[in-house]
């Protein structure tokens, strides 16, 4: 049997609009959309110069209904470049693009081979005596099982599964296409070209199942480097699955504990040295970054009353360290130190316990219906697609705990 490469990719999402990042500066949201494009690009050149023989993409091409036909043009322009190279393409749909859902269209090169919404059905490669086996998503919500419906191996041949499915379960991702280990090995395939789960993950190696995860990660929920995976077989076999890394914009999610930090000074110190390995890391890249401030802190109301201006010199440390690292959020988690929990030297508030109230306030159920109906109305006028808060919607009882900071950091710390 003959020894090739090929390439396993998934969950490109070309045409993500970034909402979280739009709705705070959107130049910097419309790089990182470019991002998810550059990716895709080098991942097509790389490929080409690994001569591989043929190439997977297990789903999730694009991020859902075309806004225009850029997107379906660029996808097109780039896998043109394998047909050029003699390298054919095989698709399928996930929940993203499923036929439902991504109803534009236009006509793939010869070349690029899709798999059916109906049932499972197999492509050959016959100079190669490899079988693939594969079902695209009629629709974005599929429930059934559709691994224990792939045809029979193909006695003597190299045998790939491209199933686009949440496995047994991941964190962080719906279910669709449900299935377990033991119904992908019952089909004795070589290799499962598995698409959906945005992190990478070998899940087993006898069978080789195998989650790629996305090109490029679009929120602060999927950090870390990002790509594809470069595969070779020899005497019918996986001899290495290598992760190939093109993504070109990483978001970062740090945690910082300034509770031996006493003054800004120290502060600003801290966060130098806290992003240093991720300027390294990020090189050439653009990075997005959520900062979290923890701990008991002398700083803790100034950081609360003041969070837009220190938000600013965090910003402005991060470009210090690296041209391109843009500050997503600044999270201040931070407590103010046992030693402020004392009465108020104010007369006024000598006998009220303001923390006391503001708690007893912040559990009021009216308050907190009241708080809801307004996020909805809120929410109810926003453009369609974008919610509060981007990517994560905001959570009452932690918005009520802002607002307790807040209070306090402004009343000096009276409570």
């Amino acid at each position: 049997m003959a020894s090739f490469k090929f390439l396993h990719a998934a969950d490109l999402h070309l045409g993500s609009p970034f909402v979280g990042l739009s709705l705070k500066d959107a130049e910097i949201a419309a790089r990182f959309a470019a991002a998810s494009r550059q990716a895709f690009t080098a991942m097509v050149t790389r490929a080409i110069e690994a001569d591989i023989a043929f190439a997977i993409i297990a789903g999730d091409v694009y991020d859902g209904e075309w806004r225009d036909t850029s997107i379906g043009l660029f996808f097109n322009r780039e896998v043109s470049r394998f047909i050029r190279a003699g390298i054919p393409v095989f698709l399928i749909r996930g929940n993203h693009d499923a036929e439902s859902v991504v109803t534009k269209s236009l006509t793939l090169p010869e070349g690029v081979y899709g798999f059916s919404t109906r049932k499972a059905e197999t492509r050959r490669l016959p100079e190669l005596r490899v079988a693939l086996h594969g079902q695209s998503f009629p629709d974005r919500a599929v429930a059934e099982n559709l691994a224990t419906a792939y045809p029979d191996p193909v006695p003597g041949w190299f045998n790939i599964g491209i199933l686009h499915t949440s496995l047994d379960g991941r964190p962080g991702h719906a279910t669709y296409a449900p299935c377990t280990l033991q119904d992908l090995a019952l089909r004795t395939y070589d290799y499962w070209a598995l698409g959906h789960v945005h992190q990478h993950e070998i899940v087993a190696r006898d069978p080789w199942v195998v989650f790629p995860g996305n090109l490029q990660g679009r929120s602060v929920r999927e950090t870390g480097e990002k790509g594809a995976m470069l595969v070779e077989v020899e005497d019918g076999r996986v001899a290495s699955a290598e992760r190939l890394i093109v993504d070109r914009a990483r978001w970062a999610d740090l945690a910082l504990d300034v509770s031996e930090i006493v003054d800004e000074a120290g502060l600003i110190t801290a966060v130098q040295e806290r992003l240093r390995p991720l300027a390294d890391e990020l090189e050439d890249r653009l990075g997005a970054l959520r900062l979290r401030l923890t701990g008991a802190s002398e700083l803790h109301n100034r950081l609360v009353a003041e969070h837009e201006r220190i938000a600013a010199e965090v910003q402005a440390v991060c470009h210090h360290g690296h041209a391109d690292i843009w500050l997503e959020r600044l999270v201040v988690s931070t407590q103010p130190p046992a030693a402020v929990h004392g009465p108020t030297d104010d007369p006024a508030l000598a006998s009220v316990d303001v923390a006391a109230l503001l708690a007893a306030a912040s559990a009021e159920p009216d308050i907190r219906a009241e708080l809801d109906a307004l996020l909805a109305q809120i929410g109810a006028k926003l453009p369609a697609g974008v919610t509060i808060g981007g990517e994560e919607a905001p959570d009452v009882a932690d918005l009520l705990g802002e607002a307790r900071d807040l209070v306090l950091a402004h009343s000096g710390g009276a409570i």
